[in-house]
């Protein structure tokens, strides 16, 4: 009896990662960043204009603790659309930090070290006092 033709196994990458449906208060920064980026993304597919408001409401939304967060403004100070907006939040002694606007190139997220004065964000930021 004649064997049929060989076919080689078929190799296919894991399926990626999935980010956790809500916030893990336990676990890192770094373990959360996934979350951080899916809430972010989803604010972005919603409003490609997205500001600062915007990112910080759905943060918060989403269970992140306000009361840590920084963003900086979405105007100049000569009243033109800031190039992008920055935004962070103080988690487990870290910064989960994120940047939206056309001048940097679209989304972009990481997590960083504290600053020294407990904040996230160098430089002035606004109140959310909203």
């Amino acid at each position: 009896m004649e064997a049929g033709p060989t076919v080689d196994p078929v190799e296919t990458d894991p399926p990626a990662p999935t980010a956790p449906a809500t916030l893990s208060p336990q676990l890192s920064a770094a373990e959360n960043l996934a979350f951080f980026d899916a809430v972010n993304l989803d604010v972005i597919s919603a409003n490609g204009q997205a500001g600062g408001r915007d990112f910080i409401d759905a943060l918060a939304a989403a269970g992140f603790d306000r009361a840590q967060m920084q963003v900086t403004a979405d105007r100049t100070t000569v009243d033109l659309a800031a190039d992008s907006v920055q935004f962070a939040v103080l988690f487990q002694g870290e910064c989960l930090v994120g940047q939206y606007g056309p001048a940097s190139g679209g989304y972009h997220s990481a997590v960083r070290p504290a600053l020294g004065s407990g904040g996230c964000l160098v430089g002035e930021t606004r109140p959310i006092d909203w």
